[in-house]
């Protein structure tokens, strides 16, 4: 089983003394990826955060912005001299849950003592809930739900951008554009979103947005999504009319998760403080704040599993 001990937030270099085994946790998403350096005792003594970490958007920058996040963390610990290949990592990742992408990571010649590998949904949960059974919903950049419940794991959505993440940054972000492009056509009602996305993009008209935002990833419509809110606390209906739609799919989600009775269930990503304002009550106040972030998350896991294999060598 994982750890229970809570993650200290206080930092400190010293922490290494007595040739202490040090552990990196990992969180690799579509827009960053942040990695967490942690001694024996759960305390953390340095953080770093680097580039995109979803393997699906690319390999080599999955594998170049966690190597950079874990130095980063060590710089920042003051453990410069410390190498790569004595630290035990646990990694978590968006897009793994992919057998094809999860087979290639694996097969990865990484920099570390020991890598441990899983979804960034399960080191989201695990982080959530200290390493306890629970669930999460995720609603960043990608949008997705998911439960670990007596070593069983549910995800519901996770299927990517444009086809799936509903109610994701980059989902509210494309309902703005659309919505926008409508009004401009004379083909949708006024709404407050178009100035801010014009302003946004530096566009003047509906031809110059539709080049600025063709082809684009879910990073980039990510940015967007504040705008919708904004809009909609000013009064606009249409800006409301997305964030209801958005609601109304994260409701859905919240009740498949709890089908799996999870002890607790918790909301998390970038998207979550403007977003839980909008749910209904009776999903929201059985909502619990997460106790640690998803790298933490990372780090529990990979300390689950050595013990696991120890134990494995032991009964052998």
């Amino acid at each position: 089983m994982p750890s229970k001990h809570r993650a200290s937030t206080t930092s400190s270099a010293s922490s290494n003394k007595n040739n202490q085994q040090l552990y990196i946790g990992v969180d690799g998403g579509g827009s960053k990826c942040k990695a967490v350096l942690m001694d024996e005792n759960n305390q953390i003594l340095g953080t770093g955060t680097a580039g995109p970490g979803n393997p699906l958007h690319g390999f080599e920058q999955a594998t170049n912005s966690i190597t950079e996040s874990a130095k980063l963390a060590l710089t920042n610990a003051g453990l410069q001299n410390i190498n790569l290949s004595e630290i035990i990592a646990g990694v978590g990742l968006a897009g793994v849950n992919l057998p094809i992408l999860f087979e290639q990571m694996t097969n990865w010649q990484h920099p570390f003592k020991r890598m441990f590998l899983a979804t960034d949904l399960l080191i989201a949960c695990l982080g959530a809930h200290q390493g306890e059974d629970g669930a999460v919903m995720i609603t960043g950049t990608g949008s997705c739900g998911f439960s670990y419940v007596d070593q069983k794991a549910l995800i519901v959505g996770a299927h990517g951008f444009p086809h799936g993440d509903k109610a994701s940054g980059a989902w509210f972000g494309l309902q703005a554009a659309k919505q926008v492009l409508l009004s401009l056509d004379g083909l949708g009602g006024e709404t407050a979103m178009t100035q801010k996305l014009l302003a946004l993009t530096n566009c003047q008209d509906d031809v110059a947005l539709v080049e600025a935002i063709a082809n684009k990833p879910a990073t980039f419509y990510a940015k967007f999504a504040n705008l919708v809110f904004d809009a909609a606390e000013e009064g606009d209906d249409i800006a409301k009319e997305i964030i209801q739609e958005g609601c109304a799919y994260i409701t859905s989600v919240a009740n498949k998760l709890w089908q799996q009775q999870p002890a607790k269930m918790s909301m998390i990503g970038g998207l979550t403080s403007r977003l839980i304002k909008w749910l209904p009550a009776e999903i929201a106040n059985k909502l619990t704040a997460p106790l640690s972030p998803p790298e933490v998350g990372a780090v529990l896991f990979a300390k689950q599993q050595l013990k696991i294999q120890n134990s494995d060598k032991i009964a052998v």
